[in-house]
């Protein structure tokens, strides 16, 4: 995640924000494979950590590669390197398919993801922009899969406590990363100005309130029991509301960063400025979505207006 976010603190742009946004979301999605398996098999022999040490390792190379252009040799090596951890996790469904209550979603699974990371490797020796056709066909199939196959949500759930705990974590490391942003930003500082403290207070405290939201107000972390279909849906907007949410927290950190070293010379520019902002608005609507699936409670949405009041003051300070 840090490697990716090199290049858009380099190009906070359109075009920055596009490279960013795929990058980010083959990241996300092999790490989600491998943590829904794992929650759903709790398998710990020796086959089984060391495909976890190739996944671990399959990652460092999606991280070389994740400096370049969509269209450059780097591009093509994470491509190559994303198909590989899904051909892992192919092996790890193919090994759990001996489990008879599991046989139709493992082998399913297994499936899905092995014809998108066919589709992965073949995209690494095409030429763009037909490499990108490919990208968006694999990425439909790896989407679609388990939602065309939901009732196995129902029939093989996965641990109830377990799950959303991994949620927690991954939102735990991008806040941290946006941690790190503000740090950098107070860095680039000669000297401490009322802009400047106040610039990185107001930083800290945007990243202090998307915690606090999240795991008290919105209670993304609470246990999700999965007993009928109603449940499988909610689970599945539950979970795909994270992607907004956590690509919101990295190019808002992003921002936070350039507001915090750029403020004694101005505002952010109109452009940068419209990327944090609509960073923020996806936050607060994915957030607003992840409580609405947590809990149905109308009370307990309405207080979730404080945190969207505090965060919109700070988004709109920070750019002036």
């Amino acid at each position: 995640v840090a490697q990716v976010g090199t290049h858009l603190r380099d190009d906070y742009s359109p075009a920055g924000l596009l490279r960013f946004s795929l990058l980010f979301f083959l990241i996300w999605w092999a790490w989600l494979g491998h943590t829904n398996f794992s929650t759903r098999f709790d398998t710990d022999d020796l086959i089984q950590r060391a495909l976890t040490a190739l996944q671990i390792f399959l990652v460092a190379v999606m991280a070389i590669n994740a400096t370049g252009a969509l269209d450059s040799r780097d591009s093509a090596g994470f491509a190559a390197a994303y198909s590989a951890m899904r051909f892992v996790l192919v092996a790890q469904y193919w090994r759990a398919r001996p489990i008879r209550q599991a046989r139709a979603l493992t082998s399913r699974y297994a499936t899905g993801a092995g014809i998108a990371a066919s589709l992965w490797l073949i995209s690494a020796v095409v030429p763009s922009p037909a490499r990108y056709w490919i990208w968006l066909l694999a990425s439909i199939i790896d989407i679609g899969t388990p939602i065309v196959f939901t009732q196995h949500l129902i029939d093989v759930p996965h641990d109830a406590a377990h799950l959303p705990e991994r949620y927690g974590l991954f939102s735990i490391i991008l806040l941290g990363e946006s941690m790190v942003a503000v740090m950098t930003g107070m860095g680039h500082q000669e000297y401490w100005s009322t802009a400047a403290a106040s610039s990185a207070l107001l930083g800290m405290g945007l990243v202090f309130t998307i915690w606090w939201w999240y795991f008290d107000s919105a209670q993304a972390v609470a246990e999700r029991h999965l007993r009928t279909r109603q449940d499988a849906v909610r689970f599945h907007v539950w979970s795909y509301a994270h992607l907004p949410l956590y690509l919101g927290i990295a190019v808002a950190g992003v921002g936070v960063e350039h507001a915090i070293t750029t403020v004694t010379q101005g505002p952010l520019h109109a452009t940068e400025a419209w990327i944090f902002g609509a960073a923020i608005v996806a936050v607060m609507g994915a957030l607003t979505l992840i409580a609405t699936m947590s809990s149905p409670d109308r009370t307990r949405r309405l207080s979730l207006v404080p945190h969207g009041v505090v965060m919109v003051i700070a988004a709109v300070l920070l750019q002036v």
